[in-house]
């Protein structure tokens, strides 16, 4: 009578699959896979060799708290292939004398997640022993064609995929400066705590059973993610907060990576960390979907309009002294709201419109009763096809709406101009595998001014019109309220706005030096008389900060110019706002808006030019000293000072880098003396080899973000 089969040792491999599987980051010793691509493990027999045809293997894979085989959340499949018809594939690799290397795959549309696995042994007359051969975690494949991630190009998906640093672009179309991050999505534990997020989002709790089923989606995964970044609804990652008060968490522009975000999240019971404004949300959420698999990339756009009622127009109102007006409609022209974009198949949308999606972590609105955006089909964007899922008319709305400019005085509104160009502007990403700035506007809309720009600004709000006589908007409407982003510019124009289409005078400001933080604010008000008739104008100017929602603050100076103008005359008005006047009225994002509104005496007509400023501060400086190598003493040295002419109090450096610190290094500088400059060297072993980036950033009682980064390759050694 046959011996039963005992297995006496298991081996899963982990550091050779995990290799194939382009997960050796994460871990070598835990069996980190992709699905739809094969991993080998070996079984050790304790009292004879497997002999087939006598003994049968069938193996047996699940995920979730109640495994399913209708679900796709349990798999048993055969060695022998004859246990029905799963997807999950077993065959044999090697037969040894006590041992049986076997070759295992999960379907290409496997859900993704925590796996046990076993194995049941049956021999002719014995009886069935089972085992637990252990747990892996099963992740999506964007190397494998099968997979709805799939991407057919191998510097797209190190760059999408494996980089785990990059750059966030903030500032304005005329400034545009790259924020360093660390999205670190490698790091230890970081694939647990996304594992974590899936399982404490809502659907989980209302039905894990069918939440773990719709894992191998990434359409529901990266909208389940997508809620999860932000705690409008549940205890998500991030708080946000938009106003000027932080002192009960962190300063939104004083994060430079996403480990931090997600260790405290994890450590704190899955209390939501604060705070978070819209690179914050899109840069932790880029940490999970690599982390998941899931080709990711942040996204920045440039004067990123919100439109509350769905007519694709962006009102704004200023009064006699150019001011810009807080309106009960809450219209506004961002100077820049970042997301992401995540690479899919949408199959559940017409053929076209896969490949890169939208997603915007950013808590707005709710989108089929959760505080999520997305996925939206960019392509679909492009062509006005906002009747499609997800979200994808407000979106559109943010790259594509006009902007209408409105004088109110003595209680009536007169219109000033209408600008169809001013919406959606750089839409910048980081370049694949260098540290360049890419320019996608190209994919979000065509050329402004086309015919097919306007052709498709039409389509898209008939569109919308017609949904809305239906009775209903749809998941891919434009949600009425607020979306608080961040705005952070340098110094943007917006051209002389008349109602009148004939131009007679013109009104410019042009900045007489850099608006360096700390210094005084010098430019001027040009004026250009175009017409053959004298003018004689009376200029209204004035300065006020701007909150991060775009609400203004009231204004802190202002100024009064009469300018005459022969035919063809151009004059200069030399302006001058101190530092001792703009610094108690600064919001944390240094943004102040100069306005001006002039007007001829002997005409009604009006002009209206502005212009936005974002005080700079000078980086921090970085030096490696010596070479990097993998598990050798490295010295850096940082570099940075005090800006301004005053002495700055409660100064902390915190450092960061993935690959290079096991954790943020925070440093209490205490007080820095006016216009000092200082330096320390920290000290660390480097535990990962190739590219890597540091993260610095130092704040005080009187600045929050002087940043700075320095690019490091780490030798592997001996």
């Amino acid at each position: 009578m046959a011996q039963g089969l005992e297995v006496a040792l298991i081996d899963l491999q982990s550091s050779w699959n995990n290799v194939r599987h382009h997960t050796e980051e994460i871990s070598s010793n835990r069996l980190l896979l992709r699905r739809g691509q094969s991993f080998n493990i070996t079984l050790y027999f304790r009292n004879r060799a497997f002999q087939p045809g006598l003994d049968d293997i069938i193996f047996v894979a699940e995920t979730g708290p109640l495994p399913d085989l209708a679900k796709g959340t349990r798999a048993v499949f055969s060695l022998a292939g004859h246990s029905g018809p799963s997807p999950w594939i077993a065959s044999l690799e090697t037969l040894g004398a006590t041992s049986l290397e076997v070759s295992l795959c999960a379907p290409p549309t496997a859900a993704v997640g925590r796996y046990l696995l076993k194995v049941h042994i049956k021999s002719l007359q014995g009886p069935v022993t089972a085992y637990q051969l252990g747990e892996f975690i099963l992740l999506f494949n964007p190397w494998c064609p099968g997979d709805a991630v799939y991407l057919d190009s191998e510097p797209q998906r190190q760059e999408y995929v494996v980089n785990d640093y990059g750059f966030i672009y903030q500032g304005n179309k005329n400034w545009i400066r790259p924020c360093p991050w660390n999205y670190g999505q490698f790091e230890e534990n970081i694939i647990d705590i996304c594992l974590e997020l899936l399982d404490k989002s809502l659907n989980f709790q209302i039905d894990p059973a069918t939440d773990c089923a719709l894992r191998g989606s990434p359409v529901y995964v990266s909208r389940v993610v997508c809620a999860m970044i932000n705690s409008n609804d549940d205890n998500g990652v991030l708080n946000g907060n938009w106003g000027e008060k932080y002192s009960d968490g962190i300063n939104p522009t004083e994060w430079t990576g996403s480990v931090a975000i997600l260790k405290q999240w994890h450590a704190t019971g899955c209390q939501p960390v604060r705070y978070g404004q819209c690179w914050v949300f899109a840069a932790v959420m880029c940490t999970v979907m690599r982390c998941l698999g899931i080709p990711t990339r942040v996204i920045t756009n440039f004067d990123s309009g919100h439109d509350t009622d769905g007519n694709l127009i962006i009102d704004e109102y200023y009064d006699s002294t150019g001011r810009i007006l807080e309106n009960k409609k809450k219209d506004t022209v961002w100077n820049f709201h970042v997301w992401n974009e995540c690479w899919m198949a949408r199959k559940d949308l017409p053929p076209g419109y896969g490949g890169w999606q939208v997603l915007d972590a950013t808590p707005q609105e709710t989108s089929n009763g959760l505080y999520c955006c997305g996925p939206a089909s960019v392509r679909a964007i492009k062509e006005g096809e906002v009747d499609l899922n997800y979200d994808t008319a407000f979106t559109f709305s943010m790259v594509n709406a006009d902007c209408m400019s409105w004088l109110v005085f003595g209680g009536k509104e007169e219109k000033l101009h209408r600008d169809t160009s001013s919406v959606g502007n750089f839409i910048s990403t980081k370049s694949i595998q260098s540290d360049e700035r890419d320019d996608i506007t190209q994919n979000y809309k065509y050329a402004e001014g086309s015919p097919q720009e306007r052709e498709m600004f039409l389509k898209a709000l008939q569109k919308l019109k017609a949904g809305r006589s239906q009775g209903f908007l749809g998941a891919g409407s434009p949600p009425s309220g607020s979306m608080p982003p961040r705005a952070s510019p340098r110094s943007l124009d917006t051209p002389s706005l008349r109602p009148s289409d004939v131009v007679r005078v013109s009104l410019k400001f042009q900045m007489l030096d850099p608006p360096d933080m700390g210094q005084d604010i010098r430019f001027v008000l040009l004026a250009l008389n175009m017409s053959a008739q004298f003018k004689d104008l009376k200029v209204n100017l004035s300065a006020q900060s701007l909150l991060h929602d775009g609400s203004p603050l009231p204004p802190f100076w202002q100024d009064t110019a009469f300018i005459t103008l022969s035919p063809e005359e151009a004059k200069s008005h030399p302006c001058k706002i101190p530092y001792s006047q703009y610094s108690q009225y600064l919001s944390t994002d240094k943004l102040i808006r100069i306005s001006a509104l002039g007007e001829e005496k002997s005409s009604p007509e009006k002009i209206l030019v502005n212009k936005i400023i974002t005080l700079a501060y000078p980086g921090i400086m970085i030096n490696v000293l010596g070479a990097a190598i993998v598990n050798q003493p490295l010295s850096i040295q940082v570099i940075f000072s005090n800006p301004l002419s005053e002495q700055v109090a409660d100064c902390v450096l915190t450092v960061e880098g993935s690959g290079l610190f096991r954790k943020q290094q925070r440093v209490l500088i205490g007080v820095l003396q006016p216009q000092h400059r200082a330096s320390l060297t920290l000290e660390t072993v480097p535990f990962k080899s190739g590219q890597r980036q540091i993260q610095a950033n130092l704040r005080s009682n009187k600045f929050k973000d002087i940043k700075g980064y320095r690019n490091v390759y780490v030798d592997f050694g001996l």
